[in-house]
């Protein structure tokens, strides 16, 4: 699936999915990137990569290069990043890897109103971080997000496209709104269910976790996330979470309610069997492609969103 390209990539944030994408595309392109850590650094320089933690020099640097910036920080430290790339990189297109969409939309256009921005989402990651972390393979044939908004630029959205498939990435176009509401749904009610099963099943006595296997490893896997990591991605996206949280409240209640009064919890149990069967069916089939689309052409950004809403991936 890979591609390459020779428009130079800056990452901003050598962590899990930035050092990743770094490690993945040095191979193909110019690709260098900043860390404030200087152990990280030092790690990716080691390795063989093109990294700094001098941000003005390595903003510079993007701009001289005309390099696309990738951001790939908590949303909590992004505001004095965007202004460091006003300072020195203004000209650049902006891209991201953020779990949220809006919130790193309203904080760019605040900053950097000018900025020419495509948002960006890998849906592919795992419960460690940092640069021991990082796996150049990471997003190989993982789902990758790219804003598709009706006032989005055709050539900076194919830009970003062209990142995400150079890192082995399907691209899933979509609003921002919507990508948020479906990463409430997916991603990050997941990890507040996580908690709770992890929290309910430590218990005062060690005895469940000792009895635990399969059920309670799978369903409490990114509960491992770090809390601060965990906290700055669901926090980032809280209305939409709290729509899913209290559907999922809503459920619970009404099945412990049935449970209690008639014995039986039915209807929670095959609406989520129902569900996961759809997903593996989505998961294991083929791809569909998106196709009949020329991007540029009137109304594109509009029928890439249709077509994705059916679960079709660009391939472009």
């Amino acid at each position: 699936m890979s591609v390459t390209s020779s428009r130079p990539v800056c990452v901003i944030g050598l962590g899990l999915i930035g050092g990743s994408l770094l490690r993945r595309l040095a191979g193909g392109r110019t690709a260098f990137g900043y860390n404030r850590s200087t152990a990280t650094v030092d790690a990716a320089v080691a390795g063989g990569y093109d990294a700094s933690n001098d941000l003005p020099q390595t903003l510079s640097r993007a701009a001289a290069e005309d390099a696309v910036i990738v951001l790939a920080i908590p949303v909590t430290v992004l505001a004095p990043i965007v202004d460091a790339v006003v300072d020195h990189a203004p000209d650049c297109l902006l891209t991201d890897v953020v779990s949220v969409k809006e919130e790193v939309a309203r904080i760019v256009a605040r900053h950097h109103p000018d900025a020419r921005y495509v948002g960006g989402h890998p849906m592919a990651g795992t419960a460690h971080s940092g640069w021991d972390a990082t796996d150049p393979t990471l997003f190989e044939d993982a789902m990758w997000m790219v804003t598709t908004q009706d006032d989005t630029d055709a050539d900076d959205w194919l830009a970003v496209v062209d990142i995400a498939r150079a890192a082995g990435s399907y691209v899933v176009p979509a609003a921002a709104d919507a990508h948020d509401r479906a990463a409430a749904a997916i991603s990050h009610n997941p990890h507040v269910t996580a908690a709770v099963t992890a929290a309910v099943g430590a218990g005062e006595s060690r005895l469940p976790l000792r009895l635990a296997a399969g059920s309670f490893r799978d369903g409490t896997r990114v509960a491992g996330t770090a809390p601060e990591l965990q906290r700055a991605m669901l926090e980032a996206n809280s209305v939409a979470l709290l729509n899913t949280l209290s559907e999922t409240i809503d459920r619970l209640v009404a099945a412990r309610d049935r449970l209690r009064d008639h014995g039986d919890i039915a209807d929670l149990i095959e609406a989520g069997h129902r569900a996961r069967t759809t997903y593996e069916e989505i998961a294991s089939g083929d791809v569909e492609p998106i196709v009949g689309v020329t991007i540029g052409a009137d109304g594109w950004a509009q029928e890439l969103r249709r077509q994705a809403h059916q679960a079709r991936v660009w391939l472009g």
